[in-house]
């Protein structure tokens, strides 16, 4: 198929070749960002299908994205739950735009999912924050210039006008902190500043992103979060801490303080999605 096909028919192409590879039809979904992949691990009788494999699907190409879909089943002591999850993302700035980078969380709604559950690599801006911290994303703040809807609407996705209030669902936001309770990981809260990036931001930037509220600031998940919300799939989103934003943190800022961040969560970001994807099917 063409880029120049409409949004629905692209969906469609992806769709039919996903359901050729598996016959699951997972109930939660999970995106799984830079340094975050390990989860996938996890789950049983798993197929991982390499985006490049599905018509239209973005491909990731940032380290620490490894770019596959994968469904499987998540062990439970309830049983069995079928789950499909993206390991890596692609962003705008290698050049996608926002509805390209939104097309797999589109995917994973187009695939039945009853609620999105959205990771990413945060750098704090507040600084209460530390590296290693995890954080419940509450509410988030689009300075990225790009919004996944803009243009012509497709009523078979969504309606042309969103509403934003209860983006990060409230309940399931509950439902993530009694499932972080139970098995002893700190969850904090706290509210995602999107940029473009790729660079960095400057220190006066990030003074500017305290003073609009801004607990963290990242360049990814928003396109995802109103993408979902425009289908009508609730979100809930956990942040890792991966460093201190400039002004804050001393040295420089690098790729690499992401990706090793990610080793740092792989366990307790494991148990508490392993602990609360049951709850998010039901």
């Amino acid at each position: 198929m063409s880029k120049k096909a409409d949004l629905h028919t692209r969906l469609s192409y992806a769709l039919a070749w996903v359901r050729g590879k598996t016959d699951l039809a997972p109930r939660v979904g999970v995106v799984l960002g830079s340094g975050l992949s390990a989860f996938a691990e996890r789950l049983a009788s798993a197929t991982a299908i390499p985006y490049q494999e599905i018509p239209e699907f973005p491909v990731a190409a940032v380290e620490g994205h490894p770019g596959h879909l994968v469904v499987g089943e998540l062990p439970s002591p309830g049983g069995a739950v079928p789950v499909a999850v993206m390991q890596g993302r692609v962003h705008v700035y290698e050049g996608w735009n926002a509805e390209d980078a939104a097309f797999g969380t589109r995917l994973l709604c187009r695939l039945g999912v009853r609620a999105l559950l959205l990771t990413n690599a945060s750098g704090a801006v507040n600084p209460a924050l530390a590296p290693g911290d995890l954080v419940r994303l509450t509410d988030h703040l689009n300075l990225s210039g790009s919004n996944p809807l803009t243009g012509p609407n497709d009523p078979r996705l969504g309606p042309r006008f969103v509403d934003m209030q209860d983006a990060y669902h409230p309940g399931l936001g509950e439902v993530l902190e009694a499932a972080a309770g139970r098995v002893g990981v700190a969850l904090k809260r706290g509210v995602y500043a999107c940029v473009a990036g790729p660079s960095y931001e400057t220190p006066a930037e990030i003074r500017m992103l305290r003073a609009l509220g801004a607990d963290l600031v990242g360049m990814s998940t928003v396109p995802e979060v109103i993408a979902a919300r425009h289908m009508g799939v609730r979100v809930c989103a956990v942040a890792a801490v991966s460093n201190l934003a400039a002004g804050i943190g001393a040295g420089p800022l690098s790729h690499d303080e992401v990706t090793a961040a990610g080793e740092r969560v792989r366990e307790p970001l494991g148990r508490l999605l392993s602990a609360v994807i049951p709850d998010l099917a039901r």
